[in-house]
């Protein structure tokens, strides 16, 4: 383990967050340390060596030696100018792999293929597949078993009705506000309370939550329940979520380089967010998705997982898209990780097509703006794509 910031989704946490080593000052950081309000040279810094900054714990997710390789293709023409694309996304790093091989590789912002880079919201993905292997190895019998079943400390508590599926899904019926501009929000709070001796600081509020509506009867996007989704994989396997995905994917897939997550109060990685990975590595995992979720010649996931995780299973109220498994679908066929501040991958099926990008938005989301540039690049290269098929 390695010494790092105790942290939520907006690295809220009551240690806060901080710069790297490198501009470590204190006439660099920002009395508020919550990452909303870091300027943009500082969130250039801290987002790609965010594993130095001390004072608090990340566990290592380790690689192994075989590296899966990733092959320079013919580079891909997407019918635009891609400097200036990043440039207005302020990406540190997009690649385009399709077919198994690099079609682009840019970085930018002071970073480079050598660097990790934080996931933020990305990593939701990556908990719900370690779901999958749980199912796989028999770790969780059935995603329609009540959470309770695995998270005893939520007994008597709103979610006493609600199933693994249901939190997979963010349809709990729990109440919950995602705001990201409110400090009263759930969102904001939920890590910022004294740790409960004994208990996963996440259990200890979502406990204290309200229901709204029926189990399984409304989507709201809920970065707690995916926490409690990460609980549920390390109680059920009896290990940490590093372990287990260094265990089912890291090493036996051929990641490249080691992988970060970060640690909450009470000691489990915070799995609604904040893995700091490679460029590469993210494209790798979306490769390992690709190819059915197979590592080291093993499949790691039940075979009906994939067809499940990665269409609609709940409405988000936007015209062709849906929720999976704690993926962002598309009726098209192409589904999506997302982090905010402009982290993602997206990957097409159809078209053998991963697209990883890592970035510092101006903003933390902006769905309008940058978010929609960026669903229009996807379309650009699903594009060219399609044009050399032909």
């Amino acid at each position: 383990m390695r010494r790092f910031l105790a942290a939520g989704l907006l690295c809220a946490a009551a240690a806060g967050c901080g710069a790297p080593a490198s501009t470590r000052a204190n006439d660099i950081l920002p009395k508020d340390l919550n990452v909303l309000f870091w300027t943009q040279d500082q969130r250039d810094a801290a987002f790609r060596t965010m594993e130095t900054v001390p004072k608090v714990v990340v566990n290592t997710v380790e690689a192994g030696d075989a590296v899966y390789p990733l092959p320079q293709g013919e580079p891909l023409d997407v019918g635009s100018d891609v400097d200036a694309y990043m440039a207005k996304q302020r990406n540190a790093g997009l690649i385009i792999v399709q077919d198994g091989k690099i079609r682009l590789e840019k970085y930018a912002l002071g970073y480079g293929a050598a660097g990790r880079w934080t996931s933020f919201s990305v990593a939701k993905s990556f908990t719900s597949t370690l779901v999958g292997a749980a199912v796989k190895d028999g770790y969780i019998k059935s995603l329609d078993d009540k959470v309770t079943t695995y998270i005893p400390g939520l007994q008597g508590s709103a979610y006493d009705d609600v199933s693994v599926r249901q939190l997979l899904t963010m349809t709990s019926g729990v109440k919950w506000n995602e705001d990201y501009t409110d400090p009263k929000s759930d969102v904001a709070q939920f890590n910022m309370q004294k740790p409960v001796a004994g208990e996963d600081i996440t259990v200890s509020y979502m406990k204290t939550l309200p229901r709204e509506a029926p189990a399984g009867s409304k989507w709201v996007y809920k970065t707690g329940e995916t926490n409690l989704i990460g609980v549920l994989v390390s109680s059920a396997t009896g290990k940490t979520l590093s372990a287990y995905l260094s265990e089912k994917i890291w090493k036996p897939f051929g990641m490249e380089q080691d992988a970060v997550w970060m640690l909450g109060a009470t000691g489990h990685e915070i799995s609604g967010c904040c893995m700091s990975a490679s460029l590469k590595d993210y494209a790798r995992f979306g490769q390992f998705i690709l190819n059915g979720g197979v590592a080291g010649g093993e499949k790691v996931l039940p075979d009906d997982w994939l067809a499940s995780a990665t269409t609609k299973q709940a409405g988000i109220d936007i015209p062709g898209r849906g929720y999976g498994y704690q993926w962002w679908t598309n009726d098209d066929g192409s589904f999506a990780a997302q982090g905010i501040f402009g982290q993602g991958i997206f990957i097409d099926p159809k078209r053998k097509l991963v697209i990883a990008s890592n970035g510092n938005w101006p903003t933390a989301t902006d769905p309008e703006g940058v978010g929609a540039a960026r669903e229009a690049f996807y379309k650009s290269v699903q594009a060219a794509v399609d044009r050399e098929a032909k």
